[in-house]
């Protein structure tokens, strides 16, 4: 039996239903929007800049500092949750309004000063040590953000027309993309390759106070949320929002109903028809960065209108079915359709999957699993090291088991390589000078015998189909807006007014930034261990069915409650 998730009594609401949308609404969905795009804008700009900053803000050799620059990035999403707890209280107990001015202030600034940040050159370690913080700083704004915009609208929104607000904060995705990559392609063009490296690449965070100062000035004159203000009119506030939310079985019941039975399995499919997607493109189909960003593009520019059908059509047919009818269709289409993308874009690659089958001879014991979060563990195995090689190489292979305490090697037809295994430096964080010298060896030799079996380096442009790529790509972020479009309004209508910013910013933010953070990472590492390009695809697809099965069971319809409630 479902859980009933809030109240259906008759309430006040800003305007009446079916009434045309005011210019004080248009208002609201924009100044709410601005923070979004805030968002987007700063996730492509720091992940397109990654390689510039890790050479200006890291010290040592180029994959090191890579992979600090990219935990750095991680941080901003690992901190989310707590953000949310952090300013999701203070929504509840302050306002909607100043809180997510406070966020919006916190995270511009902190984007800005990325721009002016000294590097390691000139103020040694300090340089990264600020910058991560300020990427924590970022993650802690952004924790309060998005539950506070999308409560904002929500509770200006007229009656029935909540999910078609609320999904224009879901469109600002594609407009943070497009900006990026507009601001990035214009100071390039502008300045040069060389004196972009040098010290263009800052333009792109300096020029944020423009979106900052825009935002801060509309959300200056906007008005408090008609229920907060409703509510505290009434001496309704919650005085203790998170022991409410938290702490009492009532509400975290619907907490963690929310996070399991709704913003994982949305999270999953967003992560995997956007992020995984071009990945997958870029990493195992071997298709060069431009040509895989401009068919993304693409695909999000044709999907992007539908947020808005989603959202709408929930106002009217209801949010939790189309959520959760997104998320079983992409569990069930997800490998054909990656399977297509590789027909598509790498048709060599799919035939040297088929015709040339590899096999890793290696002791079971010497096989791990991958999973690497930080970016930083080395797996120092014979097998460890060659099933990490062909990976990387988009092979496919099966394991045959040798006998303990033997070194594992590669077959790739006739030819056998002979893997090795690595000694570590005495902080245990990297190979040895001797056994990286090994590593690239064996890479060498293996390589050229991937080569010889048939397996492209790279796929060739001339081959890509580009009009069957890009559909496939666009059916992946339809998906994504089913899922996507009518969240916001869902998460808002789920919880009392009293606590709402706090309930439903929580379950979202550990939902997207760890469920879907860390795709990527698990995909990975399960590829590597069983020795399939599509074996990654496992991670999206139960966790999507696992919402669908819980979400179907106990989690309610919300689009007729009553959100002015403040219990």
């Amino acid at each position: 039996m479902a859980i009933s998730t809030g109240n259906t009594a008759d309430a006040r609401k800003p305007s009446q239903k079916g009434a045309p949308i005011t210019a004080e609404e248009r208002k609201v969905i924009f100044a709410s929007s601005l923070g979004t795009v805030f968002e987007w804008y700063d996730f492509y700009l720091y992940g397109s800049l990654a390689s510039i900053i890790a050479k200006q803000f890291f010290v040592g050799d180029p994959t090191t500092t890579f992979i600090f620059a990219l935990l750095a990035f991680a941080a901003g999403f690992i901190v989310r949750p707590f953000g949310a707890l952090v300013f999701g209280r203070l929504g509840d107990m302050i306002g909607r309004k100043y809180t997510f001015l406070i966020t919006i202030l916190i995270m511009g600034a902190s984007t800005f000063i990325v721009g002016l940040l000294p590097g390691y050159a000139s103020i040694g370690i300090a340089a990264p040590i600020i910058l991560v913080t300020l990427r924590i700083l970022q993650g802690l704004a952004l924790g309060g953000e998005y539950g506070g915009a999308a409560t904002y609208v929500a509770e200006h929104a007229p009656e029935g027309k909540r999910g078609a607000f609320t999904a224009w904060i879901q469109t600002t995705a594609t407009l943070g993309f497009f900006l990026s990559l507009m601001v990035i392609l214009g100071t390039r063009l502008a300045v040069g390759e060389e004196q972009f490296s040098a010290w263009g690449w800052r333009v792109p965070f300096l020029v944020s106070v423009l979106l900052l100062a825009i935002s801060v000035w509309i959300r200056l004159s906007m008005n408090e949320s008609p229920a907060f203000a409703k509510m505290k009119a009434e001496g309704k506030t919650s005085k203790a929002p998170l022991t409410e939310a938290f702490g009492k079985w009532k509400n975290l019941k619907i907490v963690i109903l929310a996070l399991v039975g709704l913003t994982a399995g949305q999270a999953v499919v967003w992560y995997t028809g956007q992020f995984y997607a071009l990945f997958f493109m870029i990493q195992t189909l071997k298709v060069d960065l431009a040509t895989a960003n401009v068919l993304i593009a693409i695909a999000l520019l044709l999907g992007t209108p539908f947020f808005i059908f989603f959202g709408t059509l929930s106002d009217k047919l209801g949010r939790k079915y189309i959520i959760l009818g997104g998320c079983l269709v992409a569990a069930l289409t997800y490998f054909p359709i990656f399977g297509g993308l590789t027909h598509y874009a790498n048709p060599a690659l799919e035939a040297a999957l088929k015709d040339s089958p590899v096999v890793v001879v290696a002791d079971p014991a010497s096989c791990h699993f991958q999973f690497n979060l930080t970016g930083t563990k080395k797996f120092p195995s014979s097998c460890d090291i060659a099933t990490q090689v062909l990976s990387a190489s988009s092979v496919n292979y099966t394991k045959v088991d040798a006998p303990a305490g033997s070194l594992a090697k590669i077959k790739i037809g006739d030819k056998e390589i002979a893997s090795f295994n690595a000694d570590m430096t005495p902080d245990n964080l990297n190979f040895t000078a001797d056994s990286k010298k090994k590593e690239a060896d064996f890479k060498k030799e293996a390589g050229a015998a991937i080569k010889a079996a048939g397996y492209p380096a790279k796929a060739d442009p001339e081959q890509i189909n580009k009009p069957m790529v890009v559909l496939l790509l666009f059916i992946l972020v339809l998906y994504v807006t089913m899922v996507y479009g009518p969240i916001a309004a869902m998460l808002v209508e789920m919880f009392p007014t009293r606590i709402r910013y706090s309930s439903m910013s929580l379950p979202y933010h550990i939902g997207n930034g760890w469920f879907g953070g860390l795709l990527p990472t698990t995909a990975f590492a399960l590829v590597a261990f069983k020795g399939d390009i599509y074996y990654g695809l496992w991670y999206p697809i139960i966790v999507a069915l696992a919402t669908v099965v819980i979400g179907t069971l106990f989690v309610s319809e919300t689009k007729d409650n009553d959100i002015y409630a403040a219990d």
